[in-house]
């Protein structure tokens, strides 16, 4: 009986498709390596800055101008708080529903910059109901630089004005919404520390630096899938040729 020989072009093809299914798992798993390094060092970067000492206002100032980035720097400023004019976005604490109080900060020179001052649960959202923690005079707030966004998350709904609620944070129509003329507002927020306010409302300290880094997990899955993949032509192959070999 003739022995049925497989097509040379086949195999070839075969062989090529093999080859690069295998640089493509490589490939992907390498990139993965590489998103690895970046997102430590960016980490490691973030750790650093939240750790420096604060720097004045105008030092962010100069770098936002400048297209720097001044997210999670050190910054202090001091203004009065125009309690009046907070806005109200919707947020959680330890799960529980409420709402960061994002308060305008008018500075000497007449300027503003919205101080997200904390958290405050739902049934503490309007000012009247924590009237101890609505500080009046000059004050001085220590926090974290956080940039403006370029626009509406993907998917997100838009702010409820009549409610004062928003559901992202719109500096523009935060500004707006209570007659801050645009040009007077600071680009960013700052996001206020830890230091306690009157009867605990807001709680500040609220930034979470919360960046997904399961890179490593994906690296290993993909060069995981191409040991397997070697692994199983190389047993095919083993088979082919040792068709007698025990447990065949």
């Amino acid at each position: 009986m003739a022995v049925r020989r497989a097509n040379p072009l086949w195999q070839i093809g075969k062989a090529l498709l093999l080859l690069v299914a295998l640089v493509i798992l490589i490939g992907l798993g390498t990139w993965q390596v590489e998103r690895l390094q970046w997102k430590e060092g960016l980490l490691a970067d973030i750790a650093a800055r939240t750790d420096a000492p604060a720097v004045p206002l105008s030092a962010i100032e100069t770098m936002a101008a400048s297209g720097g980035d001044i997210e999670y720097r050190v910054v202090t400023a001091t203004g009065h708080y125009l309690n009046d004019k907070e806005r109200h976005f919707l947020a959680t604490y330890d799960g529980d529903p409420g709402y960061h109080i994002y308060t305008p900060l008018q500075l000497d020179d007449g300027r503003y910059v919205f101080v997200n001052r904390g958290f405050v649960p739902t049934e503490a959202k309007e000012p009247e109901k924590r009237k101890q923690g609505e500080l009046t005079g000059e004050q001085t707030v220590t926090g974290l630089a956080r940039a403006k966004l370029a626009g509406q998350p993907s998917g997100m709904p838009d702010n409820d004005l009549g409610k004062n609620i928003f559901f992202w944070k719109d500096l523009d129509t935060m500004a707006s919404s209570v007659g801050l003329p645009k040009d007077k507002v600071l680009p960013f927020f700052i996001d206020a520390g830890k230091t306690p306010n009157p009867q605990g409302l807001p709680i500040g300290g609220v930034t979470i630096v919360d960046l997904p880094n399961s890179h490593l997990q994906y690296a290993v899955t993909w060069y995981g899938l191409a040991v397997a993949l070697v692994a199983i032509v190389a047993i095919s192959w083993w088979r082919k040729h040792h068709p007698d070999a025990p447990g065949q």
